[in-house]
């Protein structure tokens, strides 16, 4: 990978930002493609290196978006009708294109790492930040009692909590054994976690659901609390709590992956001469004839339709 595609992925990861990864990893001639070249798609579908023009270019970026929804690599080739024998887990892509040949492409999305914020300091709270770091999370440790020295794996760890530096879409563990219970997790709800639990009693919940619904908490916020927080597997001590509170994390979170809703599908437009699909917004090929504004995955086919037209 080029040096500056480094530097963009270092600098988008560091900002949590997603964003796609793009390899050939095979090519047959006269693909404009070499083995090896790379590309980075950005979520706003910025498209940084090379992975081939034309047809590729258009495919690749639809393919990204695709990715980054729903979190899943993709293995692409692109080829004309019949070029290609199909193989487990390839995506076929036929190619109408008068370039020709036939190209693999590897497709990654890199997330951000999922985050886990934790109130509490016990050692079913120091447990669950050792399994999570393990698991690939981003770890934050909020509790006026928390010591680092506890928590060595923790990405942060703060004394005080301030509400707006909670992210959007954490998983929040609430273990604040009766301290603030009321006013962190008022603050938790507000800010639209993924998962929410709470380590206390279902008696001691029902006297907070009433508290938090007098300070405004809605009754679908307050009923995505899992309290007591953790799967049903009979867990006693500080590891098997902590291992209960992971599991449902783990369980929840694979099934709440979201489909795209159909107001954020990117407008598509179909090239009128080779009849691939073509991202609408930022085209590079367009012609309008008539009023009307059609759109082309490549300079060629938008030149050959407008010979076309001119012949007619």
């Amino acid at each position: 990978m080029r040096p500056e595609l480094l530097a963009l992925a270092a600098s988008l990861s560091a900002r949590d930002e997603r964003f796609a990864l793009i390899t050939v990893v095979r090519r047959e001639p006269p693909s404009s493609a070499r083995v090896g070249d790379c590309a980075l798609i950005t979520e706003g579908g910025e498209y940084h290196g090379w992975a081939g023009g034309g047809c590729t270019r258009e495919t690749v970026l639809r393919e990204a978006g695709r990715a980054l929804a729903d979190g899943e690599p993709r293995f692409l080739c692109l080829a004309p009708d019949g070029a290609a024998a199909p193989r487990a887990g390839m995506v076929s892509v036929p190619m109408s294109c008068d370039s020709g040949g036939t190209v693999e492409i590897y497709v990654e999305p890199i997330l951000p790492l999922p985050r886990l914020v934790l109130f509490g300091a016990s050692p079913a709270v120091r447990c669950l930040a050792r399994i999570a770091h393990t698991m690939g999370y981003r770890v934050e440790v909020v509790h006026p009692d928390a010591d680092p020295a506890d928590f060595p794996d923790a990405h942060s760890v703060q004394n005080t909590f301030v509400s707006q530096a909670l992210p959007t879409g954490a998983h929040v563990l609430v273990a604040t054994m009766g301290d603030d219970d009321a006013e962190v997790l008022h603050s938790v709800l507000a800010c639209e976690p993924a998962y929410v639990g709470l380590i206390a009693s279902r008696k001691r919940y029902e006297l907070l659901k009433s508290e938090l619904a007098a300070r405004g908490a809605s009754e679908a916020a307050l009923a995505r609390v899992a309290a007591p927080a953790g799967l049903d597997i009979g867990a006693r001590t500080p590891e098997e709590i902590a291992l209960s509170v992971m599991a449902q994390i783990v369980e929840r979170r694979r099934k709440q992956v979201p489909a795209p809703a159909a107001g954020d599908m990117p407008e598509k437009a179909v090239d009128p001469i080779c009849g691939m699909e073509v991202t609408v917004a930022g085209a590079r090929h367009t012609a309008e004839v008539a009023g009307t504004t059609y759109y082309f995955c490549c300079g060629g086919c938008r030149a050959k339709f407008l010979q076309m037209k001119e012949e007619r």
